[in-house]
């Protein structure tokens, strides 16, 4: 099931503060709010890099059952690919879910799975 990722750019203090509004309910967070918050666009920028969207592009149309398989698909090396899917994963746009077969090892495979197909970013200018 795909998605819109709603995600807001804020300072620490302004993110904080937006936090304890919704927390005490003094604010009634929009059904579109955001539901990931990054210091900057710069930050926010570091995550959705060309690289990036291309590797989530592959694991939607392409479905591969593995890292190692990913691997191939993408010409990244495992040790990298894991950090980022584990990087997406913390951030909701994937999902890592574990294969019934043992492979090498003795470890099951892990299947990424992309969760959103989409971004939309909102922050205020003043």
């Amino acid at each position: 099931m795909m998605n819109k990722l709603n995600i807001g750019i804020a300072s620490y203090e302004e993110m904080k503060q937006w936090t304890l509004d919704v927390a005490s309910g003094r604010t009634q967070p929009a059904p579109d709010a955001p539901k990931l918050w990054f210091p900057s666009l710069k930050a926010a920028a570091n995550l959705f890099t060309e690289e990036n969207r291309q590797l989530l592009k592959i694991i939607n149309e392409q479905h591969p059952n593995s890292i190692s398989e990913l691997e191939k698909l993408t010409c990244r090396k495992a040790a990298n690919l894991s950090r980022t899917l584990k990087k997406f994963e913390q951030y909701g746009l994937v999902r890592l879910v574990e294969g019934k077969t043992v492979q090498t090892r003795g470890r099951k495979p892990v299947r990424p799975e992309v969760l959103v197909d989409s971004v939309n970013v909102s922050f205020a200018v003043i």
